[in-house]
């Protein structure tokens, strides 16, 4: 009987379609990341920061923000389109103006820290779930930046030191290098905004890191997170984090925040090497998980479905 046929046909299609949809879904919104090398705030201070997260930096940045940096990987502000000194208001750069963050922007000087030297090659790791198109641009503080005060966008050039495009995705982190500038010293701040092609999100990092004299360099896939408090010599390691296979809503901005009126530099950037090791660089775990599930979801309902109909 057709009627009864295209009954059972399109309930065994209401049956599946609520399994499917999730999974679809799931793929485009998994896409977070943050460096952890040189180690940024967010995972340092992180539940996954390890003793970074004892710190008193840390501990005071999260009881100023009021919850953990659970989501470490997930701070990003959607619609910016290049308009970060417009958008991102100054004193809440390594927050993005997000509220979820706040606790990031406390102007200290003992944050955990990454050791490096001047004018050598920089070897970024920075973490992401599911691969994503976008492009990196890497700042540093000018020469003479205080860390007790609040990071404004004055506080960085006009142009990154490097800019990468599409850099591959091996062993779950794009591996970014670049070469340092040779004029700081000290303790700065690495200033990571990685604007997203294939989403409309916009990622915001602040890695402290502290420059010494040659032979101290501690940066690279292995490098050790120093901290700069007043003891001094107190290292870390700063580890690679696991994927996160469940998607994560993003949190809202402040309404009506105050916008930088800077305007970002059109000029041209240097854009360095970036690593091309193609290991790894395929479709996460979470991602193919998703893929097998949807397989066998399909192939289930397709069962139930001709087997209504043979009844």
């Amino acid at each position: 009987m057709p009627r009864m046929t295209a009954h059972r046909t399109a309930l065994a299609a209401a049956l599946v379609t609520p399994f499917l949809l999730p999974l679809w879904a799931a793929g485009p919104a998994q896409a977070h990341g943050a460096p952890t090398d040189p180690v940024s705030r967010a995972y340092a201070c992180s539940p996954d920061g390890g003793s970074n997260a004892q710190s008193a930096a840390c501990k005071a940045a999260v009881a100023a923000n009021g919850a953990p940096f659970t989501f470490w990987d997930n701070l990003r502000v959607a619609d910016v389109g290049g308009r970060d000194r417009q958008v991102i208001p100054d004193g809440k750069l390594c927050s993005g103006g997000l509220p979820a963050y706040k606790g990031l922007d406390l102007a200290r000087s003992d944050w955990p820290s990454t050791t490096l030297k001047p004018g050598a090659t920089l070897a970024m790791k920075y973490a992401s779930t599911i691969p994503h198109t976008g492009t990196f641009k890497l700042y540093l503080t000018k020469p003479g930046y205080d860390p007790k005060k609040p990071l404004t966008w004055a506080e960085l050039p006009d142009r990154p030191f490097a800019s990468v495009k599409d850099p591959a995705l091996t062993n779950g982190a794009y591996r970014i290098t670049a070469k340092l500038p040779s004029d700081r010293t000290g303790h700065h701040v690495l200033f990571t905004i990685w604007q997203n092609s294939s989403t409309t999100d916009t990622y915001y990092s602040c890695s402290d890191v502290v420059f010494g004299t040659a032979g101290s360099s501690k940066s690279g896939g292995a490098a050790a997170s120093a901290s700069t408090s007043a003891g001094g010599g107190r290292k870390s390691v700063s580890s690679s984090p696991t994927a996160t296979p469940e998607p994560r809503t993003p949190p809202s901005r402040t309404a009506g925040a105050a916008a930088s009126p800077r305007q970002e530099s059109t000029g041209p950037d240097s854009t360095p090497v970036a690593s091309t090791s193609a290991a790894g660089s395929g479709p996460s775990a979470p991602m193919l998980a998703g893929g097998a599930a949807a397989v066998l979801v399909l192939t289930g309902g397709a069962a139930l479905a001709l087997r209504l109909r043979r009844r």
